[in-house]
């Protein structure tokens, strides 16, 4: 949310320790998304409908400027319910104290509604009626819905009659997000935005399957309904914002710069015994702005805030990079730990004829890059890409790249992020991700794009201009601080060239615990 000059993000938080439990919601301020400093918590457990946690919800603006936050209480009867907090001074701008509502709890799981499955409600949107509307999580058997909730004045809720939308065998819908974005331009929309001129996106995060998907659609304000457009699939094989390490992400409308913002929790991929020796345990991605793809009008994009790019510091820039098949060339002169890189390659020119045989037809993209040990595959699509937070040796590294597979009978551009040999440590979350980029055109006309943002032990990857985003947790014990490594790779059999590479040494950016 931003409030007279401030972000504000709020957050799951367990001040006891870097497990789950005792949630209370963490708050944090930034003047430019980058640099923040803590406040004291914003919702604590304290009444008999939270004492046992308060879990994810959303901010809304109402008019006159005045934020408020629905979140989910686990209340002491186990059931889930829904409550309202309100500044206790709207005119601070840090917002550093929050009240709860006399009238709490709002939303409680009535009409035969499964108590323990009906949590985190979104931002309000407001319809011509005059009427705000909420949708809240829930399942039914194993169906996924989404609740839609009306008020006429945020504090009083009526169920309507049908949910605003759901979906079979996806089970529990946490953490759903409904927003509209333009039909053209990266700019973004408030929530409550009507009209022709644009599309709306229903996100939701699965329980069962610990991602999320989301749909491009329509809404139909006059039935209160959503009709996903006929262009991915409305459930788990769904278009998701972020294949890796990505879940229960929200976004909000930054009516000061007018775009929409994503944010998503990246959790941990190392062993519990771990993240209690670290003392702490997941984090948020860099702040990305979203938007509809104008061209297909099926997708979203992605991209880093611009702000991040304050934090480079020291260059390198390449042109053409002959990569003949099995090259690895190192990018030396910058700290390898910290690095924001954008690079460009001209892709091999294959023909489908060059492919001995097809890929596994009935295997996923992310399987199809775990497969001929990933990115040591040599065909004559590739892989080629980068080898990011790598030991000299190479005995650690992470790689992320395209390959030009043979799939159903036709040329599929893959993009990956191979962690299996990202760390030296046997009991990590090693697993590969990938996804199909929707790429437009021949492979023979144009370059691929990859820009890869590395802090340490997290690598968030954007292919094709934000068609693909991929992020990754690892924990290289080799390849720490100087003595991490960047290469440019290709382990294809056609020798490829990066035309553009640029890299950019960063700089950290600041968190201040002072209050």
């Amino acid at each position: 949310m931003f409030f007279k000059g401030f972000y504000h993000l709020f957050y799951q938080y367990n001040p006891d320790g870097a497990v789950w439990g005792n949630i209370v919601w963490g708050h944090v301020v930034s003047k430019d998304l980058i640099n923040w400093h803590s406040l004291d918590p914003a919702i604590v457990p304290s009444e008999w409908y939270d004492i046992k946690g308060c879990w994810s919800g959303s901010a809304t603006l109402l008019p006159g400027d005045q934020p408020a936050i629905l979140y989910t209480g686990w209340a002491n009867s186990s059931q889930q319910l829904q409550s309202m907090v309100v500044p206790k001074d709207a005119t601070d701008p840090l917002l550093r104290e929050w009240v709860k509502i006399p009238q709490n709890p709002l939303l409680i799981p009535e009409f035969g509604i499964n108590g323990s499955s009906f949590r985190d409600p979104t931002t309000g949107w407001l319809g011509l009626d005059g009427k705000w509307r909420i949708v809240v999580g829930n399942k039914r058997n194993h169906r996924g819905v989404a609740l839609l909730y009306t008020s006429k004045d945020f504090v009083h809720w009526v169920k309507a009659k049908h949910p605003l939308h759901s979906s079979k065998l996806t089970g529990m819908w946490e953490c759903p997000d409904f927003y509209p974005v333009p039909l053209s331009g990266n700019e973004g929309l408030d929530t409550s935005a009507m009209g022709s001129s644009l599309k709306h996106v229903l996100k939701v995060s699965l329980d069962d399957y610990k991602y999320e998907y989301y749909t491009v659609g329509t809404y139909l304000r006059d039935m209160d309904r959503y009709v996903p457009d006929n262009t991915s699939s409305d459930d788990e094989h769904g278009l998701r914002y972020d294949y890796g390490k990505f879940y229960a992400s929200k976004t909000f409308f930054d009516q000061y710069k007018n775009r929409r913002i994503l944010w998503g929790w990246i959790n941990e991929s190392d062993s519990v015994a771990d993240d209690v020796s670290k003392a702490w345990a997941g984090l948020q991605t860099i702040p990305r702005t979203v938007w509809l793809d104008s061209v297909s009008r099926s997708q979203l994009l992605q991209w880093p805030v611009p702000e991040v790019e304050s934090l480079r510091r020291k260059k390198i820039y390449k042109q053409s990079i002959d990569l003949s098949s099995g090259s690895v060339v190192e990018i030396a002169g910058l700290n390898a730990a910290q690095v924001d890189v954008e690079v460009s390659f001209d892709p091999p020119r294959v023909e489908i004829a060059e492919f001995e045989e097809e890929m596994g037809v009935n295997l996923t993209a992310q399987q199809l890059c775990g497969l001929n040990m990933g990115s040591a595959a040599r065909t004559a699509g590739g892989p080629f890409g980068l080898l990011v937070l790598a030991s000299k040796d190479l005995n650690e590294r992470t790689a992320v790249f395209f390959q030009i597979v043979r799939y159903r009978n036709e040329l599929k551009l893959l993009m990956c992020s191979d962690q299996s040999r990202s760390s030296l440590q046997t009991d990590n979350d090693k697993t590969t991700y990938g996804a199909f980029v929707n790429y437009m055109g021949s492979f023979k006309e144009k370059s691929l794009s990859l820009r890869v943002l590395v802090d340490h032990s997290i690598v968030e990857s954007f292919g094709e201009g934000g068609k693909v985003c991929i992020t990754a947790r690892v924990y290289p014990t080799l390849a720490i601080g100087k003595d991490a490594h960047l290469y440019v790779f290709n382990n294809g059999t056609s020798t490829v060239t990066a035309s553009k590479f640029t890299a950019w040494e960063m700089a950290s950016s600041y968190h201040s615990t002072q209050h």
